[in-house]
């Protein structure tokens, strides 16, 4: 799934940037699952007033970063469509496309609930979680399943997009999973990297399977928010 380790070219030959397809990543702005720190996974929750002002910010760094943006797609979740809706009307409006391969993971039994709840119910179910991707949460989904449809999803745009720019908005598993492959890291690189909401990541992806991570998380934008 995603970019193989093993066969991607290992080059410090600089590409042209229009060669490749750029895909900025966005994370969803801030709900009130986000700042209560409870699981957050298929369940519809809105952004609150701040998550628009994120949202917002946003969009004017996007379109600082990209005049050109051949399109916008989006977790069907409403905290990514706004989220996303935001940032298309500042790039020349390309009609935002729901992807159901960049929806967060299914947490199952646990959506809502905040970590401390989770270990309190369901103590050994939660360390083998955290210990391997490949285990899913009761009635879930595992974080390698996600993976399986990010590379897709993501495999998808640099087919489609050749030399263009792809603004992406999704949640921080699927984001985090995007950038684990491209950096060719190991799963620990999960629960080591932290992801803010609203915050802005860049890679360029070129047509022989070489990536280029240009930057992780990018919240300049959101002082004083």
């Amino acid at each position: 799934t995603g970019t193989d380790p093993a066969t991607t070219p290992a080059s410090w030959e600089p590409r042209p940037v229009e060669e490749g397809t750029r895909l900025i990543l966005v994370r969803h702005g801030e709900t009130e699952h986000t700042v209560q720190k409870r699981y957050s996974g298929r369940g519809d929750v809105p952004l609150t007033d701040r998550g628009r002002a994120q949202a917002a910010a946003t969009a004017a760094r996007v379109a600082a970063l990209a005049p050109s943006v051949a399109a916008v797609v989006s977790s069907p979740l409403s905290r990514c469509t706004a989220t996303a809706e935001a940032v298309a009307a500042l790039v020349g409006n390309p009609p935002v496309r729901p992807d159901d391969d960049l929806i967060e993971c299914d947490f199952g039994v646990w959506e809502g609930r905040t970590f401390a709840e989770v270990r309190e119910g369901w103590a050994g179910e939660l360390d083998a979680w955290l210990a391997s991707p490949r285990i899913a949460p009761p009635q879930g989904e595992s974080f390698a399943a996600v993976a399986e449809r990010t590379g897709r999803a993501v495999e998808r745009l640099r087919d489609a997009y050749p030399g263009e720019t792809v603004v992406v908005v999704s949640h921080v598993s699927p984001i985090k999973l995007v950038l684990r492959d491209a950096l060719a890291a190991g799963d620990a690189f999960l629960h080591r990297l932290y992801l803010d909401t609203a915050g802005v990541s860049v890679l360029d992806l070129y047509p022989d399977g070489g990536v280029a991570v240009r930057s992780v998380n990018d919240t300049a934008h959101l002082t004083g928010l």
